[in-house]
């Protein structure tokens, strides 16, 4: 599973499921769709899952799910800023290793040395396709 596949997990895991029933199928239909995002979408939808066209949230609602997570463990991350306290809220190895594979799925274009700038945009783009994937991994970071 892809970094971000394993934060979209922690974040939505079972409440995703139990909120989107096709939660549980959208993996099944991971190479079908990554190898024809744009006309794939009909045949996705026919397995159940609608993995091109997500329904989004907004980040209100994302941080609202991260908020109850935080609540619910008893901790005090600075997750709303920093994808290591994020990734270490969710369980989830936040060494430097990991960000730079987690850079790469997401596409950075800049030097992977865990500089300020590399986590800023990493937190950004983190937080911005979560909502627009609405707990799902978006088909175009399914590997």
């Amino acid at each position: 599973m892809s970094i971000f596949g394993s934060i979209v997990n922690a974040i939505f895991g079972s409440k995703a499921a139990a909120a989107t029933p096709s939660a549980s199928s959208a993996p099944q239909s991971t190479t079908t769709a990554a190898a024809a995002p744009a006309s794939g979408a009909s045949s996705t939808a026919a397995a159940g899952a609608a993995p091109a066209n997500p329904t989004p949230i907004s980040k209100a609602e994302v941080e609202a799910i991260i908020a109850r997570i935080e609540a619910d463990r008893g901790v005090k991350y600075n997750w709303r800023q920093s994808i290591v306290d994020l990734m270490k809220l969710l369980d989830l190895d936040s060494g430097l290793g990991a960000r730079k594979e987690l850079a790469q799925e997401l596409g950075y274009k800049g030097a992977l040395d865990g500089s300020a700038e590399m986590n800023i945009w990493l937190h950004k783009q983190v937080m911005d396709k979560l909502a627009e994937g609405g707990g799902k991994v978006p088909q175009s970071l399914k590997h």
